[in-house]
Formats: structure tokens, sequence, C-alpha cells
């Protein structure tokens, strides 16, 4: 949520909001999306407009997106007369992303996600990614680090293979929590997501062995393949892969081997 350090309405803990009011950031995350006169810009949670004001004087469309009653209003009469700027009161949870569709050049998301539903909001976006060429995206530190774990790094996990598999992934900076209003206890970051192709057949059986291989991290891959498939042994050797290895350690050709030679037993 972005918007305004003074005045109601307040930030609300059940929206998970934190009002971005610092220029510099503000300014920092507009610049990472590059806009052009001709660009259309979707933004999750445009709270109180701080980010919107300066969308809606670089883009050629602003779709904001905001779900709290109490700020529908609020950028209604600060961005509702100009006619690049339409209000979608709509939650990012459910919304189909496809309505944004109707420009003539895919939108560009921009979006400081409430901490307590980033993770689904993404899960979200992954289905629906070819809506867009490109991502800003603000989340907790943490969640962006794991995101964007390389190999054999240790926050490597379920979520991280999954957006890979979707997306070309970059971190951009770090985002100081004296940057909102109120102040968050952790420190966010914006991450650069670009859609690609999946070579991933069959995603749901895809979700189905991270799941698996995830489920204990200190245990090797076989040990946790074993308590889900039956014939993992010979998966792992089809896939070439050493079975005392954790999973956090497999790269994105591995995995996709891996699935194949689960898909193939």
């Amino acid at each position: 949520m972005n918007g305004k350090p003074t005045g109601k309405p307040f930030a609300k803990k059940s929206f998970g909001q934190n009002f971005l009011v610092d220029p510099g950031y503000i300014q920092k995350i507009v610049d990472s999306l590059a806009l052009t006169e001709d660009d259309t810009v979707v933004e999750i949670g445009a709270g109180r407009g701080a980010l919107t004001e300066i969308l809606v004087e670089k883009a050629a469309k602003v779709f904001a997106i905001e779900l709290d009653r109490d700020l529908i209003p609020v950028l209604r009469e600060r961005f509702g007369t100009l006619p690049n700027f339409e209000l979608v009161d709509a939650d990012a949870l459910t919304i189909d992303f496809s309505i944004f569709t109707r420009t003539e050049h895919k939108p560009k998301l921009v979006a400081n996600l409430p901490y307590n539903i980033s993770t689904a909001i993404l899960q979200r976006l992954i289905d629906q990614r070819f809506v867009f060429s490109e991502m800003i995206l603000m989340f907790q530190r943490e969640v962006a680090n794991r995101i964007s774990a390389r190999p054999g790094n240790s926050e490597r996990g379920f979520l991280t293979v999954l957006v890979e598999a979707a997306f070309s992934v970059e971190k951009l900076f770090d985002v100081s929590p004296k940057a909102f209003m109120p102040q968050p206890k952790v420190v966010s970051a914006i991450v650069r997501l670009y859609p690609r192709d999946s070579e991933v057949r069959n995603e749901e059986a895809f979700r189905k062995l991270l799941t698996a291989c995830f489920a204990k991290k200190r245990k090797t891959i076989g040990n946790n393949l074993k308590t889900a498939f039956g014939d993992w042994r010979q998966a792992l050797e089809t896939a070439a892969i050493d079975a005392n290895r954790r999973a956090e350690t497999l790269t994105m050709d591995e995995w996709l081997r891996l699935h194949e030679a689960i898909l193939a037993i």
C-alpha cells in the first residue's frame, strides 16, 4: 500500500497496510518501471495514492486496484477526474487480471504487497503472468531473498523453484522500514519479474514434486521422495541426480529432468 503520511484513513493491520511515504523510494520504484507515454500500468494496492500520483503523470493509462473501502473515496477524489486513471474496486487475490488486456500493449504491474498475503498473490500472478510484460513487486526482504535464491543457497525452497520456472528474477534494492508509515519491523525489497514460457509439463504434478522434495529441507532428496513416490530411485537415476543431495542444490534443468522422470514412471 502507498500513500501520504498525513490525515485519515489510517493504516489497517487487518489489511497489512504500511503506507510507503518516502519520496526517494517512490521515485526509485517508478524509475524501475522505465515508463513511456505509451505504457499502461496496473497498481495493486494504490492506498492513498503516493505512487499513483507519479504513475498518472508518466503512463498512458493507470489501473489502480484497491480493496479498502475507506481508501477508495480518497483515490476517487484525488484522481477520479483524470482521463488516464481508472479505479478498480477489487481483491488482488481473486481478480482476473486478464481484464487489463484491453490495451494495445501488455501492461506493467507494480505493487507494494502486504506481507501477510504476498506469497498468495505471487502464486496467483504466476498463473496469470502473461497478462503483463513485467512486474515490479515489493516483498519482505526475506521473501525477496527466498524467491531469488540460487542453487545451493539454504534459502532456496518450493517458492523459489516455482517462481524461477515462470519468471526471470532480479532483486533490485532494499527499502528501509523508515520509508513507511507506520514503520514495519522488517526491511522490504524490490524485485523485478519478467514472465517467461515455462518448460514444465503438467504444473500440478510439478508442484506436487516440489512439495515432496522440500517437505523436510534437512533431509536428502531421496529421503523426501520415498515418502511420496514409489519408484523414486528409478526417477533419480533417470534424471542423473544423486539421492544424497538436498533439494536446495538442484538447478532448474535438474528439476525439469526429475519432473519428466517422475511423470514417466
